[in-house]
């Protein structure tokens, strides 16, 4: 079997690229875990200044467990170049963006900073994400 060759050497934006892989790996892992936690003790009670609520919150267990396995596995295809984990990874920064601009007049500088590294994870992703195929 042949190796495939590509006409440019791996950049700097690797790094990213692995950075972007890991950031998936591990948020996806927290979704899943945190969905889980949902899933085995589904009884919540939300207390705020006038009443308390209570709350069932097992479908929303199982999303985030799904979700989170979606991504964790997707962050492990970046790391080996797959187009579909870039494609998902590229979905759920740019998702991740739009939260975060909904939070700068709470958290400015958090959020003007995860906007930030969104953005160089979407350039790396989608500009520079075949080069990870050249580092096997």
């Amino acid at each position: 079997m042949a190796r495939e060759t590509y006409d440019t050497e791996p950049t700097g934006w690797t790094g990213w690229i692995a950075f972007a892989g890991f950031l998936l790996i591990l948020g996806g892992f927290l979704h899943a875990c945190s969905g889980l936690v949902g899933i085995l003790n589904d009884d919540w009670v939300g207390f705020t200044n006038r009443d308390n609520a209570f709350l069932d919150v097992q479908a929303w267990g199982w999303v985030a467990l799904v979700v989170g396995t979606i991504v964790c596995i997707s962050g492990f295809g970046v790391l080996t170049g797959n187009i579909l984990a870039r494609t998902v990874g590229v979905i759920v920064a740019a998702l991740s963006l739009i939260a975060n601009f909904f939070y700068i007049p709470v958290y400015p500088i958090w959020a003007l900073i995860v906007i930030t590294i969104d953005i160089l994870i979407i350039w790396a992703l989608t500009a520079h994400g075949k080069e990870m195929k050249t580092l096997d």
